[in-house]
């Protein structure tokens, strides 16, 4: 009976640990908690119609070691290059004004997306503790490529760089834990 009551509480727990996910949230949200607990941001920019978007939220963002990471080291921003959000950053305010909700596929371009220079989909942006953006990471990333550029700007590691040799010693050393 106990052994059972054991194997059925590991399980229960195996599995929830597993299933852990990304808590998304707005820029503004992200914006109120760094008051609270600094930490850096991760913002995911995407579209409704972007296919390597889709396999980002499918294949790296359930992959359970980046949702760990994502989860423990920033506050994760979804944010939609097309959508109609407002978002206040540094006193300013930015909209979509050109927004057609009855559109299907592709919609205008958001003023945030643009004031960030975001060219391709998906784009990751890394922002400081204090909301200062940090660099764009575009494309489709796999578990174990997103995991370099989690850690580098995690740890800091980013301002050592002097040379773009820098990070490519940087990269040629790295040793990645993530499965996947």
């Amino acid at each position: 009976m106990k052994l059972g009551f054991f194997i059925a509480i590991l399980l229960f727990t195996s599995k929830n640990i597993s299933a852990q996910k990304i808590e998304w949230m707005s820029m503004s949200q992200a914006q109120e908690a760094q008051k609270n607990e600094p930490k850096k941001i991760f913002m995911d920019v995407y579209t409704e119609w972007c296919g390597p978007c889709k396999l980002l939220d499918k294949n790296t963002f359930q992959n359970p070691d980046v949702s760990s990471y994502i989860s423990k080291h920033y506050y994760a921003v979804k944010f939609n290059a097309e959508g109609n959000e407002e978002i206040r950053y540094y006193d300013q305010i930015f909209k979509n004004p050109n927004y057609d909700p009855n559109r299907k596929g592709r919609n205008a371009t958001h003023q945030f997306t643009q004031f960030l220079g975001v060219r391709g989909y998906p784009t990751m942006v890394f922002f400081s503790e204090n909301g200062d953006p940090i660099m764009p990471l575009v494309g489709y990333q796999k578990p174990k490529q997103i995991e370099l550029f989690l850690k580098l700007i995690k740890q800091g590691d980013y301002q050592v760089f002097s040379k773009p040799e820098d990070f490519e010693n940087y990269r040629k050393n790295f040793i990645s834990r993530f499965r996947g």
